[in-house]
Parts: structure tokens; sequence; C-alpha cells
């Protein structure tokens, strides 16, 4: 908004008006009705209701002025301990999720998409800064839990440990990612 030296202006975050006395760049200095000269950035300062601007229409004003007046609490959401713990990410390797037919795959094929989907989801989730993540694998025989372990043991910046039993069961493997902020 562009002030001219002579406006009347007020102070949108305060309760402060008065009468524009010079202009430095984005810098506007004010003389209030106590006769002190205070300095504010322009952002800072809306022209008085009697000299509304064309961007703007009197009630867009007064909307502005009872907006900044109220004095409402703001809510914090509140998480409970348990949530706030939660992963932020989660990949489900049952094979039905990972292919529209499995009829003509070997176990050896089902194998391979499953463990190249958690190696594409690790990497993701460690390029994104992603720090928790599980991968529901299901019960079975073990075959691809003892897979991911092995894929897991190849990444030092990780830990991997049972995923919450309440939520997933058994058949669930959470990773945690250690977040080094590389200094170049």
């Amino acid at each position: 908004m562009k002030f001219e030296v002579g406006d009347k202006v007020s102070v949108l975050d305060d309760d402060i008006s008065g009468i524009v006395k010079e202009i430095n760049n984005n810098v506007v200095g004010i003389t209030t009705s106590d006769g002190f000269v205070l300095e504010f950035q322009s952002h800072e300062l809306i022209k008085d209701k009697s000299f509304s601007s064309d961007v703007f229409s009197s009630e867009g004003f007064e909307e502005i002025i009872k907006e900044k007046e109220q004095h409402s609490k703001k809510r914090s959401v509140k998480t409970k301990p348990k949530e706030r713990n939660q992963p932020t990410m989660e990949v489900d390797l049952h094979i039905h999720k990972l292919t529209d037919s499995e009829r003509r795959m070997t176990n050896y094929d089902m194998l391979t998409l499953q463990i190249d989907t958690a190696k594409r989801q690790l990497e993701f989730a460690m390029r994104k800064r992603i720090q928790k993540i599980v991968f529901i694998h299901g019960v079975g025989e073990g075959v691809l839990k003892m897979e991911l372990e092995t894929l897991f043991r190849r990444y030092d910046n990780i830990k991997y440990y049972d995923a919450d039993l309440q939520k997933y069961g058994l058949g669930a493997t959470e990773v945690y990612i250690f977040q080094n902020v590389a200094v170049n």
C-alpha cells in the first residue's frame, strides 16, 4: 500500500494511529496524537477508514481490525504419547497389494518384487527425511522377514525392530532412520 505524507494511518497489530510524517523506502514515520514519532514498515500500517483505499473497502478494514482485536485463545492440539511415536509411513508388502495378478509369478519373482519395493520405499524415505517407516510383511514362514532384515543390515544409518504388536500383530517391522545432517 502506498502512503503519502499527511495520510492518517493505524498500526495493524497495535492500538496506535497517527499522521504520516516521512517515508523512507519501506519505513514510514508517523506522528502519534501524543507527539511521538514512531517508525513502522509499510506493511504494518493501513490508512484510516476515512481515507479508504481503492484496494480495500471500508468493510474490509473493519473485518481486519475485528480479526486483530479478537483475543481468542489458540487451542493446541494435544497428541497422546503413543500417537507421537507412530510411524509416518507404512508400506504393505503383501503380494496382492503390489501386483494385479500373481498367477504366473514364481515364489522367487514374488519375493524379488517385495524386496525391490521395500528397498525403493526405504530409499525414498531416506531422501524425504522420513524417520520412521513400517514394513507390513505378514507372518507366513518368515522368509520375507528374514530377507528384509538382510536388506536392512546393509544400511549403517538405520535400526529395525518389531512394529507395535497391538497395531500390526507379529507381521510388521518398524525401521528408524537416523537423520545425519551432512555439511558441505
